[in-house]
């Protein structure tokens, strides 16, 4: 969490407890996202990780405590989201979920398609220069499974920028991918944090990636159901005095490979 008072948080988590059924998953979750800042959320398999993004994109509704955007709550009587502050989200799951049967125009214009009353030339036109954002320009007619691993995750993370979010989710953005491509997504994220004023939060386990795009962290524990740390991670790595922590953050590439979940 960020230690600057005079720092604006866009998002704010407050004693969230998460369940699937009987099961808890996570519990007193409270933490903040900073305006600008990219959050990542990490911690070793099964911690609920991914069970937390859920919660805070509006797929999980929390058992207890709430979800702050700006002055709303995501949360209100309703078991459906608020959807003014749904509407400044943008998701990047973890297989891209592009269609197959649309090319990459088509899929990045599809949500605004969907939820905006934007002429067809117009919506093109978007889709074009989100494209172009991420470093496909040029490649609007090609389909899905024309695409490598990483230009795949690019075309994901195109449409997710379709509507303008002022916060952008990503679930291990890097998974799947080769050293080389997954720097280059970092440095993209990096970019688009910079010149869009994005607010990011990313859930992976990729020591490189949390080291390069992180401002802040929280690190979840399997074994306690909440967190145990919060802080940038390489102050956490230098000056944790919790074991689980450090172990995690020092993690050689061989090791890098049994934290995933």
């Amino acid at each position: 969490m960020s230690s600057d008072p005079d720092k604006n948080w866009i998002l704010r988590a407050d004693s969230l407890l998460l369940k699937y059924g009987r099961n808890m998953v996570l519990k007193d979750v409270s933490f903040e996202l900073t305006q600008g800042d990219c959050l990542t959320i990490m911690g070793s398999s099964g911690c609920g990780k991914s069970t937390l993004l859920k919660s805070m994109v509006g797929l999980l509704r929390p058992s207890k405590g709430n979800i702050e955007f700006r002055n709303g709550l995501l949360w209100g009587k309703s078991d459906l989201p608020n959807q003014e502050a749904v509407a400044n989200f943008g998701v990047l799951f973890q297989g891209s979920a592009l269609w197959g049967s649309m090319n990459l125009l088509e899929n990045i214009s599809l949500p605004l398609e969907t939820f905006s009353e934007l002429k067809a030339a117009e919506i093109e036109e978007i889709a074009a220069y989100k494209l172009s954002l991420v470093g496909l320009a040029g490649c609007e007619h090609l389909y899905p499974s024309q695409l490598s691993g990483g230009m795949q995750k690019r075309a994901g993370l195109a449409r997710a920028l379709s509507m303008d979010p002022q916060i952008l989710f990503l679930d291990e953005p890097s998974a799947g991918l080769d050293p080389i491509n997954s720097r280059q997504l970092d440095e993209l994220i990096l970019e688009l944090k910079q010149s869009l004023g994005i607010s990011f939060v990313v859930v992976t386990h990729e020591l490189e990636s949390i080291f390069a795009i992180s401002d802040d962290s929280i690190f979840l524990s399997p074994s306690e159901k909440t967190i145990i740390e919060r802080g940038a991670p390489g102050v956490l790595k230098s000056s944790s005095n919790n074991p689980e922590v450090v172990r995690f953050l020092s993690r050689t590439a061989a090791e890098d490979q049994n934290t995933a979940g």
